[in-house]
């Protein structure tokens, strides 16, 4: 679970995070990074206090417990309504990065339709086998991101790094509105995913994914500050600026243009985090409506996610726009609001027991 957890939070956003949070924040991105990060601990916090009260339920199923099934139909619209969004804007993201600095030439679906596929036939594979296989490909992922870092450490400039705050505490915020939404608040998909753990005698689940956390907060600053070094105050007009940060490092002119390692870590990031949530997504509505059969409902799903992906964005513009101002909101609505409530209802039924 700490992998999956690992994967789910850094797959796409290592790669997606540092330009847009650095053209918001300035110099002070990484301290966006703490303060969402730290509200991802709150959530965090509930999921896991719930997940201790009703250790064998997941989210849907405690939600039914706790506040009867009309209300729990009723907030999972939300909830519902963003999962689909979620899984269209992670694949639909990969396709934009592709047709805007790889294969200018390609057509997007042709990208979009591939990743759904083979993350549909992983989602039917089950949980454990997708666990053992991106164990595998998070190595692969985190060792190529770090291999990039280190090369590009003689064009570090660390005087870029100030001064932190140039224009004050509000664009800091700003940043932080954003990172909540991508990535931090979406810790809500593991309700539906810790009862699976296997915990036994240890109980180490809940250390486990606060070191997780943590390690991803570090990650992100640890990236952010990496770019912040390389281009100064230019970082942030690179909405891939990791990508950028890969083209310019070269090592006794023998490794040289290694992005396309950046690419590929995308690529394998923003599938196993499409798994993910494709799984969270099928989970959710099988158990919501009662199936028998929870496999029937994947390939539809990823039908649809393809579909929406088509149809939903107009271009990179247009999905900045989406991503940096609708998404906080919304999952605000669709996430938070239920957990909080959940976690009340459970401490004021623990008080009167």
């Amino acid at each position: 679970m700490g992998v999956l957890f690992f994967v789910f939070m850094t797959g796409s956003s290592i790669i997606n995070i540092p330009g847009p949070l650095i053209s918001k924040a300035n110099n002070g991105a990484w301290l966006s990074l703490l303060l969402s990060g730290g509200l991802g601990f709150l959530i965090l916090a509930c999921i896991l206090f719930l997940h201790r009260r009703y250790p064998t339920m997941t989210f849907v199923e405690y939600s039914r417990h706790l506040m009867g099934t009309p209300l729990t139909i009723l907030f999972s619209v939300f909830t519902i309504s963003f999962l689909f969004q979620m899984q269209s804007a992670i694949v639909t993201d990969v396709g934009l990065f592709m047709v805007s600095s790889m294969l200018r030439e390609t057509p997007m679906y042709a990208f979009t339709f591939l990743i759904f596929a083979i993350s549909a036939v992983t989602v039917r594979a089950g949980l454990e086998v997708i666990a053992r296989m991106f164990t595998l490909t998070m190595i692969l992922t985190a060792l190529s991101i770090l291999a990039v870092l280190i090369i590009a450490i003689p064009d570090y400039n660390l005087s870029f790094l100030l001064p932190i705050m140039p224009k004050g505490i509000k664009p800091v915020l700003h940043g932080a509105f954003f990172t909540f939404g991508f990535p931090y608040v979406e810790v809500f998909l593991f309700a539906m995913l810790l009862p699976f753990v296997n915990e036994g005698p240890t109980g180490r689940l809940s250390k486990t994914m606060l070191f997780v956390l943590g390690m991803n907060i570090f990650v992100l600053c640890l990236s952010t500050i990496c770019a912040i070094m390389i281009f100064g105050s230019f970082a942030g007009e690179k909405p891939y600026v990791l990508f950028s940060l890969a083209r310019i490092v070269e090592f006794q002119e023998i490794i040289q243009r290694i992005e396309s390692i950046i690419g590929m870590s995308l690529i394998l990031g923003s599938f196993m985090k499409t798994t993910i949530t494709l799984y969270v997504l099928n989970l959710y509505l099988s158990q919501l409506f009662r199936f028998q059969n929870s496999q029937a409902l994947v390939m539809p799903l990823a039908l649809i996610g393809f579909f929406m992906g088509l149809v939903n964005i107009d271009g990179a513009t247009e999905w900045g726009r989406i991503v940096t101002t609708i998404h906080p909101v919304w999952t605000f609505a669709a996430f938070v609001v239920p957990l909080l409530l959940l976690t009340v209802i459970a401490l004021f039924k623990k008080k009167s027991s």
